[in-house]
């Protein structure tokens, strides 16, 4: 093939990439990710494009289990990835890069303001060239219905052990938990579902054989449900956008504090105090009392009657012009 031939067509696609019919829902495309691993250190837009390309898909299925939405999950995946390629070099130094993603998309979808407001949720409907889910068989919606029912620990335990296959140590690192903790979660949620689901038959079997049965079941859970991806492509150029407005914001904030901060050192000069403040004086009231006059000024205005020895009021002297009295016929 020449030059011309190959530029014309790329060896990594950028087209929507759905799992084969004959491949395990939940679990990766590319069961030897020796060759995901050998590219990881080549160009890194042809690295992620096939890491995208390859866990996708199953990983939009299995946020769906956790989530029970559609939308959701398919925003869950699509964010974990424009992280994971912002990041990529720490995505690369990774021991597990799909460890790396899954989990950056499981805290995204489980986050716990998403649970706040549950009336307020949009309405489920299948985006844009993605066919409707074909209507669910009654027991996989109990499946369903139980799941999504379990604690969120729990149920991530159980999606991780039992869904994907991981082992005890994977799943209590991904949880972020010691292996004990992770033990009994996935325990408990065993139990509740055999509890709530009696049909599964799991009460009497051992562990192992739990894990055997559900991991069948909800893989079968998963596979109807339609997934289109949107393009690699895409995913990268909604990360570097992503990015440059986050950039932006942050300029504009320093910029904005840097211009307060100079408005405030120019408006007040250098060893400016506020002046001291005056103490508070009650104001005096419009139509004072008798009570805001002092005991003292009433006792020196009120005139001082005169009185004879009998002290009656009765027998006070009545004063005439010239210093005369009144004689006792005349009172």
């Amino acid at each position: 093939m020449s030059e011309h031939d190959r530029r014309q067509h790329p060896t990594t696609p950028d087209a929507p990439h759905d799992t084969p019919p004959d491949a395990t829902p939940l679990t990766d495309v590319d069961a030897s990710s020796k060759s995901i691993e050998k590219r990881l250190v080549d160009c890194p837009s042809a690295a992620f494009d096939a890491l995208y390309a390859a866990h996708a898909g199953p990983l939009i299925r299995q946020t769906l289990l956790l989530t029970g939405r559609a939308r959701l999950a398919r925003r869950a995946v699509e964010r974990a990835f424009q992280t994971a390629w912002q990041r990529w070099p720490e995505v690369v130094a990774d021991p597990d890069p799909v460890g790396w993603v899954r989990a950056a998309a499981y805290e995204y979808a489980l986050a716990p303001w998403r649970r706040l407001f549950p009336g307020l949720r949009p309405a489920e409907r299948p985006g844009p060239g993605t066919p409707a889910p074909p209507p669910a068989v009654p027991a996989d919606h109990a499946l369903l219905t139980a799941v999504l029912a379990l604690p969120v620990p729990y149920r991530r335990a159980l999606l991780l052990h039992d869904g994907i296959g991981l082992g005890l140590h994977e799943t209590a690192a991904e949880v972020e938990a010691s292996t004990p903790a992770a033990t009994g979660r996935l325990t408990h949620a065993r139990e509740c579902l055999a509890e709530q689901l009696p049909e599964l038959g799991l009460k009497g079997l051992p562990p192992d054989r739990q894990g055997a049965v559900l991991h069948a079941r909800l893989g079968a859970l998963a596979a109807p449900h339609p997934v289109v991806v949107p393009p690699a492509r895409e995913v990268r150029t909604g990360a570097e956008r992503r990015a440059r407005l986050t950039t932006r914001t942050g300029f504009g904030a320093a910029g904005l504090l840097a211009v307060t901060a100079l408005a405030v050192s120019l408006g007040t000069p250098d060893g400016y105090r506020p002046p001291p403040r005056r103490p508070a004086v009650a104001a005096p009231s419009a139509a004072p009392g008798p009570a805001a006059v002092p005991p003292a000024a009433q006792q020196a205005d009120r005139p001082r009657p005169h009185h004879r020895k009998g002290g009656h009021p009765a027998g006070r002297h009545r004063a005439l012009p010239n210093g005369a009295r009144l004689t006792p016929d005349a009172r």
